[in-house]
């Protein structure tokens, strides 16, 4: 799947792919200001908050370095039966703006269909899990204190500007849940600067960092915080845990009296760890992720028109001779070997009109999306879904 944004994040950080994720703090410009409001700006940010029913923590307010307490922007919108739903007191909100706040909305891709698009976008080139969290903060109001993340983040600055701090780490790539708390901030700065519409930041696991508008006046700021979060050596082995299930000598019960049982079970172990190698646990979690929220194709709606492959990571596409086979979400499906092209075209990534695609690939492609749509690799293009890749994907070689 080729995305303008991750186009744009490659060229202001000189990267060609994500073999650099996690590997040092760099900046850059993208030069693609008219690509910024694109993604998001905070109207539409705003119109978020307005017309859903959000919860702390993915929707929080942060007043000089202090999370502004729910009752004061939050309220119930009552029924005309009494049921009482949660909703954004806009007006509080306003107040909070005008005097200066960072309002924070974790999970964007969950609410608006651009933040969904990037972030498969991104896990298809990562291959690793993204989330989206977006910043708004208005005139001279700060963000959070110094503090480190546990995992990378890729930051992009979509509107105004803001002020960063970056630090390097005082604990070598540290956890979320670690041996160490890691609570001495490093003395070391490594960059320090404005971030303006355009730039973008990436800043790996456990760098100490912050950011503000403190002394730049009336204005504003809007970023978001791509978090690619990555497998790590403790993920590996927890993995091991669950299949050394298999083998009986690891279910029997530890015995305090005699040493051999504990050689059988390093000797097991040392095995396992041969046979079950991190390559397979990289690809192995891949496929193991469930399928991505969607809204159901029903025929009672009407044709299946147009598709578009939702899985989190790319479809592994098999050719197998006489068959094909489709690897993705914990699934295999077979196909015989004359539907690789509309598999190939299905998978890509991109929006496919099928009307369009059968003088391309053949009449067979329309059963193929329907099997796909059916077991949920695809899903239908609805209009909300097409605007999240509107002019932002582009078309890829078949």
């Amino acid at each position: 799947m080729k995305h303008r944004l991750i186009d744009a994040i490659e060229t202001a950080l000189g990267w060609s792919g994500a073999e650099n994720l996690g590997k040092g703090f760099v900046r850059g410009s993208t030069g693609a200001t008219d690509l910024m409001s694109r993604i998001l700006t905070p109207h539409r940010m705003l119109d978020i908050a307005m017309r859903r029913s959000l919860h702390r923590p993915q929707f929080r307010v942060f007043r000089e370095n202090e999370e502004v307490h729910p009752a004061v922007y939050f309220t119930d919108s009552v029924s005309p039966r009494g049921q009482s739903i949660p909703m954004v007191n806009m007006h509080s909100l306003g107040r909070l703006l005008h005097d200066g706040a960072t309002v924070i909305l974790d999970q964007a891709n969950v609410f608006d269909p651009t933040m969904e698009v990037v972030c498969r976008a991104l896990q298809w080139w990562s291959h690793e899990r993204v989330q989206v969290n977006a910043y708004l903060t208005t005139n001279e109001a700060s963000g959070f204190p110094l503090h480190w993340d546990d995992h990378d983040v890729v930051i992009v600055q979509l509107a105004g500007e803001k002020e960063w701090e970056v630090r390097g780490a005082s604990r070598a790539v540290p956890m979320y849940r670690d041996s160490d708390p890691n609570s001495t901030p490093s003395d070391e700065v490594i960059w320090s600067g404005v971030m303006k519409t355009g730039d973008v930041m990436h800043i790996p696991r456990g760098h100490w960092h912050r950011a503000t508008r403190f002394g730049h006046g009336s204005g504003k700021s809007l970023h978001v915080t791509f978090g690619i979060t990555k497998r790590t050596g403790a993920n590996w082995l927890s993995w091991l845990g669950d299949w050394c299930r298999e083998n009986e000598v690891f279910r029997h019960d530890l015995d305090r009296r005699h040493e051999a049982g504990s050689q059988a079970l390093t000797d097991a172990a040392a095995r396992l760890i041969v046979e079950r190698p991190p390559t397979e646990y990289l690809a192995a979690y891949e496929q193991a992720m469930p399928v991505a929220r969607h809204v159901p194709f029903l025929h009672a709606f009407g044709q299946l028109h147009a598709v578009v492959c939702t899985t989190h990571f790319p479809p592994q596409i098999r050719d197998g001779g006489e068959t094909v086979e489709v690897l993705a979400s914990g699934k295999k499906l077979t196909f015989a070997a004359k539907a690789m092209p509309s598999l190939r075209l299905l998978l890509s990534g991109r929006p496919v009109d099928l009307e369009q695609a059968v003088p391309v690939v053949g009449a067979e492609v329309v059963d193929v999306a329907e099997v796909l749509v059916k077991e949920e690799m695809c899903a239908q293009l609805t209009p909300e879904l097409s605007s999240g890749y509107t002019g932002l994907v582009t078309n890829v070689s078949s």
